[in-house]
């Protein structure tokens, strides 16, 4: 061999051409034109592939490795867009979740997920070669990278936190099981509510307190839902409603054939049968018979089944209005609470919002006021919660509503039906309601007429199936409780006056009617 020129020769004058630079192997390291990783960049990659995985592979030269965790996620984001487009109703599709088993898996899923994404962070990081850095960058780096992992676990950590709590109240709430007191469970799972099309839920605000002993039904409400529309007629029973009859098979039946203590011309009241009942175990054939003592006097009362109850302490109730950040409401008048003269506190008339606590004395307060005003307005505070207890302000404040929740409620609604109770739940906020108290000039309490409250009870509910009618008036919402195909809002829409005594007229009334809501 020969140079000839500075070129290598062989024999006969052949050039001999130097030796090729060889190519990158498949699934090399670098990629081939790459500029070199700086710090910046690192921490770059390592961001993106929080929200791209497989992005810090492809800088790196992993192109089969970062295009099949591209792939992966892209499959998965696509399946849930799917998911979510092609619901009628996304909201009652996700209902789902309320069943104690899907959230055991969601909260396994959350938890797998948090650490497959935590070892997402540090593969994409160690794929790019930190250690070529200097060593002011690899200590830089690595502080970063930790903390955008620990970033990256929180809202699968926020996820499964929040659905163990959700399952921890509804497990302190419900029991696992029907009870006597209750309607059976039916066995099919696409019709839970075993082929009704209403069933019926008394409400009962309890006033026990540390300086009362037994509990005494101070708010006793009936919710009537249609379980396909969600419509609803809420009934109000007065407190001192005397004298009330029982159904034949009830055994206060047979101990009071004339009347709850009709021998008593100034008692008997409604708000004591629960008390009663618990007080003579003798005669109710067993303990904590006053739930059942009250749906058999109520349903009897208004000629229906009452298929559930609900107590809810009133204090309690302060703590989830506080829970949810307050209540918004229309103060017609001035309302004083606490003592016989009010002395604790005033409510001032206007747009308010009330606290927990002033929210609880506002429909509780008997100062300047009568039993009837205060249903009006207790009946208010209930639409008010319902309207404003969003899915937005319940999942902000998830953990102090389910905190607030187990101090405050007993009820005999199994846990296999907290899911489609909640289904029910979702339509109502969407749905008409209606309500309907029994108080003078059209009712009266001391005398009442039997027949007239149940046909009273009877045409409301009848109503309440037609369809809505159009709003008339221009500038009127149709929110929840009122006309109107899509429920929408406007700025004109503000509340109107609390209903008083004085202003209760016959028939069933929207909500939005009474309370201005």
């Amino acid at each position: 061999m020969r140079k000839r020129d500075g070129v290598d020769t062989v024999p006969g004058g052949r050039k001999q051409r130097p030796p090729r630079r060889p190519r990158p192997a498949p699934g090399s390291r670098a990629p081939r034109f790459a500029k070199p990783l700086t710090t910046a960049s690192v921490l770059g990659w390592t961001a993106l592939s929080a929200l791209v995985p497989g992005a810090a592979h492809l800088r790196a030269g992993h192109r089969r490795t970062g295009m099949i965790l591209v792939s992966v996620y892209a499959v998965i984001v696509l399946g849930v867009l799917a998911y979510a487009l092609t619901r009628e109703n996304l909201l009652e599709s996700l209902t789902t979740f309320a069943d104690s088993g899907t959230m055991v898996t969601v909260i396994v899923v959350a938890s797998a997920l948090g650490l497959a994404w935590f070892a997402l962070m540090i593969v994409s990081y160690v794929v790019l070669g930190p250690n070529r850095l200097n060593q002011q960058g690899q200590v830089v780096t690595g502080i970063v990278v930790g903390l955008l992992c620990v970033t990256v676990m929180s809202p699968f950590a926020l996820v499964a936190q929040t659905v163990g709590t959700a399952r921890g109240a509804i497990k302190a709430v419900f029991p696992s099981g029907p009870d006597s007191d209750g309607s059976p469970i039916a066995q099919n799972p696409e019709d839970p509510w075993g082929g009704r099309t209403r069933v019926n839920f008394l409400l009962v605000g309890g006033d026990a307190a540390g300086n009362r002993t037994g509990v005494r039904t101070d708010s006793m409400t009936v919710a009537s839902v249609d379980v396909k529309t969600g419509n609803t007629v809420l009934f109000s029973l007065p407190r001192n409603l005397q004298h009330v009859r029982f159904p034949s098979t009830s055994p206060l039946a047979r101990q009071f054939p004339n009347g709850f203590m009709a021998e008593l011309p100034n008692g008997g009241l409604l708000n004591e049968v629960w008390q009663y009942a618990n007080d003579h175990p003798d005669i109710m054939g067993g303990k904590n018979k006053g739930p059942r003592a009250l749906m058999d006097a109520v349903g009897h009362t208004l000629g229906l089944k009452i298929d559930y109850y609900a107590l809810i302490n009133m204090y309690g109730f302060a703590a989830l209005v506080d829970a949810i950040g307050g209540l918004k409401i229309r103060v017609e008048q001035d309302v004083k609470w606490g003592g016989l003269y009010g002395t604790a506190g005033t409510i001032k008339a206007g747009y308010r919002k009330l606290t927990g606590e002033q929210a609880l004395w506002y429909g509780r307060s008997r100062v300047n006021s009568d039993d009837f005003s205060r249903m009006g307005r207790q009946r208010c505070v209930i639409g008010a919660f319902a309207q404003q207890a969003t899915p937005t302000v319940i999942l902000t404040n998830f953990g102090k509503i389910a905190g607030a929740a187990k101090r405050m409620a007993q009820t005999n609604i199994p846990e296999p039906l907290v899911q489609p109770l909640v289904q029910v739940a979702v339509k109502v906020k969407d749905a008409k309601i209606t309500s309907l108290q029994f108080v003078p000039p059209e009712f009266w309490p001391g005398s009442a007429d039997w027949a007239k409250i149940r046909l009273a009870a009877k045409k409301a509910i009848n109503d309440s199936m037609r369809p809505r009618k159009q709003a008339q008036t221009a500038g009127v919402s149709a929110s929840p409780s009122v006309t109107g195909a899509s429920p929408t809002r406007t700025s004109a829409a503000s509340p109107t006056q609390t209903p008083t005594r004085n202003s209760q007229k016959a028939g069933a009334k929207s909500l939005d009617e009474l309370c201005g809501l």
